[in-house]
């Protein structure tokens, strides 16, 4: 198994769980029902969360969790719009009996390293992808770089990204990038609106792969990176991979799980 993504049994103790919830009204109500069913801790004291949102929130609450390096396992309850991160709100039924049986999903996030044009050095942490994105009308000129080694000398479009299995079926998806299932142990290189080469289409690499992408022409053509919700503008260059010191578990209802939620994808029309 990979260091970006494992899955096993789940392991007892989750007793003392802590409540969060988004910000909309459908949010609060939903965090006020369940409150009245069970005893919720402080964050501090907690060892597991229950999240109440989309998958926005949820990935909020990871990368809070990140940032506090405090990483606790997350039970979401979709109350957002996919909820693809986020396992259905019946609005019934013993929330602690639920993360009893809920299966875990232990992941690793890319870390991103971008150089601006003035020098300065920004790293941040991604759950779904690293993309870069042309800021103007001007197109996007890029090099792409694996394990040091010129793969692609110029790509010309409106940008690239790297998704991990997880966020294969977020933004990869909508630039036509490939499904990776949870295990693959694979990272999704996709282009975003090629122009030249124009019938690039991508590449999936090994989970273990340092990615490095250089702007051409930076002040003519200026790059911003994001890092899932994290905007850095006017890079120079962006250096890519698996965070393996992070770990974030994601707990499932038994049968819905994110990996039969991947399968199912692809064979949505």
């Amino acid at each position: 198994m990979g260091d970006a993504m494992q899955t096993g049994e789940q392991q007892p103790g989750y007793q003392r769980l802590a409540l969060l919830h988004s910000d909309t009204e459908k949010s609060a109500k939903a965090a006020q029902e369940l409150a009245e069913r069970a005893d919720f801790v402080s964050l501090d004291d907690a060892d597991a969360v229950v999240a109440l949102g989309g998958d926005g929130f949820m990935l909020d609450t990871l990368h809070d969790m990140l940032d506090s390096h405090r990483s606790l396992p997350v039970f979401g309850l979709n109350l957002g719009t996919v909820g693809f991160l986020m396992n259905r709100y019946y609005g019934y039924g013993d929330i602690t009996s639920r993360i009893a049986r809920a299966k875990p999903l232990i992941v690793s996030p890319l870390r991103m390293e971008a150089i601006t044009q003035s020098g300065e050095s920004v790293s941040s942490c991604a759950i779904n992808e690293v993309s870069l994105l042309r800021e103007t009308r001007q197109t996007a000129k890029i090099e792409i770089s694996v394990n040091g080694r010129v793969r692609i000398p110029q790509l010309a479009g409106d940008g690239v990204l790297l998704a991990t299995p997880v966020g294969s079926t977020a933004y990869n998806l909508s630039a036509n990038g490939p499904i990776l299932p949870l295990d693959s142990q694979m990272l999704a290189l996709t282009p975003i609106s090629p122009f030249r080469p124009r019938r690039w289409p991508g590449a999936i690499l090994p989970e273990s792969s340092r990615v490095t992408f250089r702007v051409h022409e930076p002040a003519k053509r200026p790059v911003a990176v994001v890092a899932d919700q994290k905007e850095v503008r006017d890079v120079a260059e962006v250096h890519v991979e698996i965070a393996r010191d992070k770990k974030m578990t994601l707990l499932f209802d038994p049968g819905h799980a994110l990996d039969e939620r991947i399968v199912a994808e692809q064979f949505i029309t």
